[in-house]
């Protein structure tokens, strides 16, 4: 089997580790196209700094939430007893934090679990966060919160919206408090335009963006595993710099064969979207109201890209441009303002199909 190692990211990692080595008071985006290695970059930092970091890691993926409690719970780890490894259940904070270096959501002790639950109010988990972090700075440690696929708390509310209610919090742990370094980490820029106008979060933020390899990281990536030039070539015509379909080239030995069954099957699964929006009208939610989504807007938006790799954001359908963006079909930068379709492989479909219209 072929180990994919991780691959080249300094720029990032560089950017990351600023941002770390300063005080907090930025929350910080890290955003960019679905499958362009956002996890894998920071998955591969924390198992890289150092211990004066206490990272508190939490990936919202697999996680059901239709509600204030499963988004509470998915926060947290109950410290439990283990009789089979013997170890003595932690009563205190301070016991809590002593020995934690890198931790898969927020450690909490049953001394502290009703009143994280208690009324059912966002305030009574942050503030035991904010305790526990005031806990691992006094150990003269840095805490760092990481919320990777943040946009699965869109649609949840408590006495409104939780969005509002988690962002004001981490602008408390940042901006406020410079306690602790807050990393939102999502695909879905739809959900960052959100966030910021619903949280207030002008001057509050920054954005750091993980795209898809450029030219020149892609070849060499690939020449790692042995890719010819023509290889290169092909490689970079059909799947650009997106990491996930390079995956798939680097494990079969017929490069174009693949390459092209790839952009049918991606032509295919766009054709269909086309041919089901002339029997139905999805509704997109913008602010509180619904709005119809209309294929001829649609088309509108797909046709642009018949002469241009990228667009600017104004003046486009804002439903239909939504549900492109929402079905991973397109991918709105929201720091440039720009949007482009989210891989190589979109793009030649959409202009093979904008074509044959």
């Amino acid at each position: 089997m072929k180990r994919i190692e991780f691959h080249d990211r300094e720029h990032e990692i560089e950017e990351i580790r600023d941002i770390l080595n300063s005080e907090p008071s930025l929350i910080t985006f890290v955003y960019g196209p679905i499958n362009s290695g956002k996890t894998a970059l920071i998955t591969h930092l924390i198992d890289r700094l150092p211990e004066e970091y206490v990272i508190f890691y939490i990936n919202l993926r697999t996680k059901f939430l239709a509600s204030y409690d499963d988004f509470i719970e998915s926060l947290f780890e109950l410290e439990m007893d283990t009789n089979a490894t013997k170890i003595k259940r932690k009563e205190t904070l301070a016991e809590l934090v002593s020995s934690v270096t890198k931790v898969t959501g927020i450690p909490v002790t049953k001394e502290f679990i009703n009143y994280v639950f208690k009324d059912n109010k966002p305030k009574n988990a942050f503030s035991y966060i904010i305790k526990l972090f005031e806990e691992v700075k006094a150990t003269g440690r840095q805490p760092v919160l990481i919320l990777d696929e943040l946009q699965k708390i869109g649609d949840v509310n408590v006495n409104g919206s939780l969005i509002y209610e988690l962002f004001n919090f981490f602008i408390d742990l940042t901006k406020e408090l410079h306690l602790c370094h807050v990393f939102a980490v999502t695909s879905d820029s739809i959900f960052i335009e959100r966030v910021y106008s619903e949280a207030m979060l002008s001057g509050r933020c920054e954005y750091l963006l993980v795209d898809d390899f450029d030219y020149e990281t892609n070849a060499t990536f690939l020449k790692e595993h042995g890719f010819t030039n023509d290889e290169l070539e092909v490689a970079w015509e059909y799947c650009g710099g997106k990491p996930v379909c390079l995956l798939k080239l680097i494990r079969v030995d017929d490069t174009e064969k693949i390459a092209k069954k790839m952009l049918a099957t991606r032509m295919n699964q766009l054709n269909d979207l086309l041919d089901y929006l002339k029997y139905t009208k999805p509704r997109i939610t913008i602010g509180d109201t619904d709005y119809t989504v209309e294929r001829e807007d649609i088309i509108i938006i797909l046709a642009r890209f018949a002469s241009a790799e990228c667009i600017d954001n104004q003046g486009l359908d804002r439903p239909a441009k939504h549900y492109l963006i929402k079905n991973n079909i397109l991918f709105l930068d929201p720091d440039m303002g720009s949007i482009k379709p989210q891989s190589r492989l979109d793009l030649l479909a959409i202009r093979k199909l904008m074509d044959g219209m």
